[in-house]
């Protein structure tokens, strides 16, 4: 599919992309949009054109923002990124904060100026950062005042970095960007982007724990509301919006900005969206739509037994690991509504396989979204027979663009996506996830490399060696349990248990330490000295 003429000065996403015979085949039938298009517009100004300017859009610490509030301080945001800062439409802008309004206040102006945005979380290290910025060829970082240490010194130590500039995510506008953009007039132009115009970069872990950037446009991000957002939860301006996913993460972003903004609805935003706070603002703002783990709605259930009323929700979305039956069944039972169990891919933005509130069943992952379509295959593309486990291949109206990425030829086969996901389908068109193909574990909904794991643990001057698996846990899905081959002076015992968990948390985000640490004398290998993880996950 021919590129439209892109608005970028600043052409570096345009050069990297794959090239077209490396990409997915894409199906835009059901998916009109006009060929200038931003999203950043399209979410704000747009909105209020079009009579939602008085209507809630974010909810967070302390202060309720309307369209119309929230569409003047986008607009004074862009006049500071583009008059003081020099952001180019094009040029790669890195935020880092947790979920607040100003968060998503900083992308949508940067998305308006023609940047391409990386969202970060507040979790990831000077090191993973690092990579993120060397990837990208990030010019301007955008970080949240509390969470600037990890990042201040980036200009200095990454050519590519010219500005660090700090704002204030509590909502008292004390910062430097806050006060520059106070002055700045509510009246913005947004940059004349291309409806295929990169507008993000999603950062994903693989297998080898290294960075991928999947690559988005901007009419990637408006699909994925007028798809699953309004076909599968029927999203409507009375809606309110919350959850846990990190708005870093597009299953975040999808689900707790563009979703809620695109069709008038609001959104709190939490920065500690623990199921205790997240049950808070349920019954505070009566939330209708949730977007977190099983594990949480495990939590949610004990607590409406204990006297919660979350009455409320109305859809209660399933996503980032496996829905155990029990936690389906529990809640039917307790709510009268069924959980929308879905499966999404940071390559394919969000959910493109889900359940329905009219069509649903436990254990299933259900059927496709609007625009999608999915089925199983071997190694060789063959489609297996109906109940067999293979690979789930899916394409539809987006897919999978890595960042000058060789794994690109391994995601994307004959033009269907292979998400790494082993999955059956049925006689009646249902789908099943069955596990994941790679070494990738999902704990309490988030992605974690193992040798990314292993790499931190090796560092460790007691470590000899190492292998890191995902092993079956009640509460978390999986959790990161290592197997250390200890240097032969060295003594295991609790102390160094701890010590060797406390010495990952610092070399990456904490979430990916180790909950379980074996010891042993040896690592299972193959001839060529290959762990053999298999024969761990057996034990």
């Amino acid at each position: 599919m021919k590129l439209s003429p892109s608005s970028h000065i600043d052409n570096f996403a345009r050069e990297n992309l794959p090239e077209e015979k490396l990409q997915p085949t894409y199906n835009l039938k059901d998916f009109k949009y006009p060929e200038t298009l931003n999203v950043g517009f399209e979410l704000t100004n747009a909105m209020v054109e079009k009579g939602f300017g008085d209507n809630i859009a974010l909810i967070g610490n302390g202060r309720r923002r309307t369209y119309k509030e929230l569409t003047d301080w986008t607009n004074r945001l862009a006049w500071a990124l583009v008059d003081n800062y020099n952001v180019k439409p094009g040029n790669r802008v890195l935020i880092r904060s947790a979920n607040n309004p100003a968060m998503v206040a900083c992308w949508l102006a940067a998305t308006k100026v023609g940047a391409v945005v990386v969202n970060t979380m507040p979790l990831l290290r000077k090191k993973e950062l690092s990579e993120i910025i060397d990837k990208a060829e990030i010019s301007h970082i955008l970080c949240d005042t509390r969470l600037i240490e990890e990042v201040e010194d980036s200009g200095k130590e990454h050519s590519c970095v010219k500005f660090v500039i700090p704002f204030d995510g509590s909502a008292n506008h004390y910062s430097e960007l806050d006060k520059v953009a106070l002055e700045k007039s509510i009246h913005f132009e947004a940059n004349k982007t291309s409806w295929d115009d990169v507008a993000l970069l999603g950062f994903t872990s693989g297998t080898t724990g290294s960075p991928k950037a999947t690559m988005h446009f901007h009419r990637d991000l408006l699909i994925i509301a007028d798809g699953y957002a309004k076909e599968v939860l029927k999203v409507t301006e009375t809606d309110i919006f919350v959850g846990s996913p990190p708005l870093a993460f597009t299953f975040g972003l999808g689900g707790l900005a563009i979703f809620p903004l695109r069709f008038g609805a609001a959104a709190t935003l939490l920065e500690n969206a623990s199921p205790p706070n997240m049950i808070e603002i349920i019954e505070k703002f009566k939330a209708t739509v949730c977007f977190t783990a099983p594990t949480a709605y495990n939590m949610m259930l004990a607590a409406m037994d204990e006297g919660a009323d979350l009455s409320s929700l109305r859809a209660a979305v399933s996503a980032g690991e496996t829905l155990p039956a029990p936690v389906y069944d529990a809640w039917l039972k307790k709510t009268k509504k069924p959980m929308l169990d879905g499966i999404g891919a940071t390559e394919m933005l969000h959910i493109f396989i889900s359940n329905r509130f009219d069509d649903h069943k436990a254990g299933c992952t259900g059927k496709p979204v609007t625009g999608y379509e999915a089925k199983i295959v071997d190694e060789d593309m063959n489609e297996v027979k109906i109940g067999e486990i293979g690979q789930l291949a899916v394409r539809g109206p987006t897919g999978c663009r890595y960042l000058s990425d060789d794994r690109q030829e391994k995601y994307v086969k004959n033009g269907w996506n292979i998400t790494g996901d082993s999955f059956s389908q049925d006689e009646d068109g249902y789908f099943y996830f069955a596990a994941r193909n790679d070494d990738m574990i999902i704990s309490s909904g988030y992605n974690i490399a193992g040798p990314e794991v292993e790499a931190a643990l090796l560092s460790h001057p007691d470590v000899m060696e190492c292998a890191v698996i995902g092993a079956p846990d009640q509460k978390r899905g999986s959790i990161v349990q290592a197997h250390v081959v200890l240097k032969t002076e060295t003594i295991s015992n609790d102390q160094l248990t701890q010590d060797l968990q406390n010495h990952v948390k610092k070399s990456i985000a904490p979430y990916k330490y180790p909950r379980s640490i074996i010891f042993t004398e040896s690592l299972p290998k193959t001839q060529t000295g290959k762990i053999q993880r298999f024969l761990l996950r057996a034990q």
